[in-house]
């Protein structure tokens, strides 16, 4: 009995011992799974849809009324009247300014009084000759009284002829005492009032007419510009502006543009020397009177076409000393660098001639998320706001 209480005592402290350190020993979490792969990050891409883009460029310009008169006294006398209202429309030959007449309307009546004269004389002269024709054929008179009869008749038919020219000039000098409109337009402020006197040794200026419906454009390019446009014509690079001109449109100074688009009249044969410039001149509506002469505005013009161009945002196009290059999306969502070749910009745009084929879709937005070798994901870029962000992968729970 005695050897059996010691070992039962080592038994129980060798138990104690074990659940002792059973309990010591904490428990190892579970290794945790593999985070998954990101997503393609997302780029805004503009599908290449190759097609004839006009070529616009834009200049300085001024308007111009398509005709002007200057108003001017013909007749000398004092203005009696004005008949028109400053700034308004006229009409071609509507009364403008009436002029002290007097004067003009006696000189008609003694022309008219010179004339009556000579045909009193015609006729006399005329009887004359016809009752000495037969007496000459029968030797009743001479032939001198003769001649001197045909002679009378002749004169007096020139004094007719005399009287009735100042007949007429005197009623042209009646009528210029009325001023009227040359053209149809518009009439700016008089210059004269009534009670001036004007017409004396030289036709005085009294108003100014224009006529601003259509309106004249003038505005200049570089001669170098324009040798290269004729260039690019020649060898078949670009088209010419379809029939009708090339199209004109105007911008006002505050950024707009004016509703009424217009045509290319023609370009000067001649370069400026002091400034190397070519004048080209555009015909453009003014149904309205918007427009005024003088008005200093931007003009652009569509003087060519390139056939199979495409138009791309500007900050899809890198420009650089080794070229022009952009990014395209590839089927399988791999990033390719393509060589270009840039026309001339139309507001935010480049034109692209070259480089590009139809379908391929160019990365527009973006760059910032792309990696060298990694895929991306394009999406279509909405009209300039960039591309949806790329939504992050919701994380696995073991």
């Amino acid at each position: 009995m005695p050897a059996t209480q010691p070992t039962f005592r080592f038994l129980a402290l060798l138990l104690v011992t074990t659940l002792l350190a059973a309990c010591g020993k904490t428990s190892q979490p579970a290794p945790a799974a593999a985070p998954a792969a990101p997503p393609p990050p997302e780029v805004g891409v503009v599908t290449v849809q190759p097609g004839s883009v006009g070529l616009v460029t834009e200049l300085p310009g001024r308007l111009e009324a398509s005709r002007v008169a200057q108003v001017r006294a013909r007749a000398a006398g004092i203005v009696l009247e004005r008949l028109f209202r400053e700034g308004s429309d006229v009409k071609a030959g509507q009364p403008l300014f009436r002029i002290d007449a007097a004067p003009y309307r006696a000189a008609a009546a003694s022309a008219d009084a010179t004339l009556a004269r000579a045909q009193a004389n015609l006729a006399n002269a005329t009887a004359l000759a016809e009752r000495y024709k037969p007496l000459v054929e029968a030797n009743a008179i001479s032939k001198q009284e003769y001649a001197n009869a045909v002679a009378a008749l002749k004169s007096a038919e020139a004094e007719v002829v005399a009287g009735r020219a100042a007949v007429e000039t005197a009623r042209i000098n009646l009528g210029y005492a009325t001023v009227t409109a040359p053209i149809s337009g518009r009439i700016g402020r008089a210059l004269v009032t009534e009670g001036a006197l004007v017409g004396q040794g030289e036709p005085t200026p009294l108003a100014v007419i224009q006529q601003i419906q259509p309106l004249y454009v003038n505005f200049t390019q570089s001669a170098g510009e324009v040798l290269a446009l004729r260039r690019a014509f020649q060898e078949g690079k670009l088209e010419r502006a379809r029939e009708g001109g090339a199209r004109v449109q105007v911008l006002l100074e505050d950024g707009s543009v004016y509703p009424h688009a217009g045509r290319l009249l023609f370009s000067d044969l001649s370069v400026d020397p002091a400034t190397g410039q070519v004048t080209l001149r555009g015909e453009v509506p003014n149904p309205q009177g918007a427009l005024l002469p003088g008005l200093y505005v931007r003009v652009r013009v569509v003087q060519g076409e390139a056939r199979n161009a495409v138009l791309l945002p500007q900050q899809a196009v890198t420009r650089s000393d080794k070229g022009d290059s952009v990014m395209v999306a590839g089927p399988q969502g791999q990033v390719e660098v393509r060589q270009v070749t840039v026309g001339e910009s139309q507001g935010n745009q480049w034109v692209i001639l070259d480089g590009l084929k139809a379908g391929e879709q160019v990365i527009v937005d973006g760059f910032q998320k792309m990696r060298p070798g990694a895929p991306v994901k394009p999406v279509p870029w909405n009209d300039g706001k960039p591309a949806p962000a790329a939504s992050p992968a919701p994380a696995t729970r073991s």
